[in-house]
């Protein structure tokens, strides 16, 4: 009488693919990577460029008071749409539950209207906000020196 062996045991490979999962990780990467500065920008605006452009650290912060005006002339306070007569007193109350820097940084469109962003610094200024600073883009100067 004679065992019978089975060799289907030497044929089994147990590694593990990991080639569709990083292609999975890869892809939510970039969509990360594309969705992360939207976060920042609440409202969608097209900023005006300057040469003279500072790059200002603070407006990138969570806690940062963004009032932001669009081209048909709504006002933003964040992310909430709020009015002329109400933002004075929105913008004080977040300045008095900042405890940091109190600067307000301002975003306002490139088509915007300049009576109602200049009415919009006005209702911030109206809580004595001394320190307002004017989110623009950077204009590249192509290389010429």
């Amino acid at each position: 009488m004679g065992i019978n062996v089975r060799d289907e045991g030497k044929k089994v490979n147990s590694d593990i693919n990991v080639t569709p999962m990083v292609d999975v990780m890869l892809v939510l990467l970039i969509i990360f990577m594309v969705i992360t500065p939207m976060l920042n920008n609440k409202v969608n605006i097209t900023l005006p460029t300057a040469t003279a452009a500072t790059v200002m650290e603070n407006a990138n912060k969570e806690d940062a008071i963004t009032v932001a005006v669009t081209r048909d002339g709504k006002t933003y306070l964040g992310a909430d749409q709020v009015s002329l007569a109400d933002l004075g007193g929105k913008v004080g109350a977040k300045l008095d539950a900042k405890t940091g820097d109190k600067e307000v940084y301002m975003r306002a469109d490139d088509r915007a209207k300049y009576g109602n962003v200049m009415d919009t610094i006005d209702a911030i200024r109206t809580v004595g906000v001394s320190q307002l600073g004017l989110i623009t883009e950077k204009k590249d100067d192509g290389g010429i020196k």
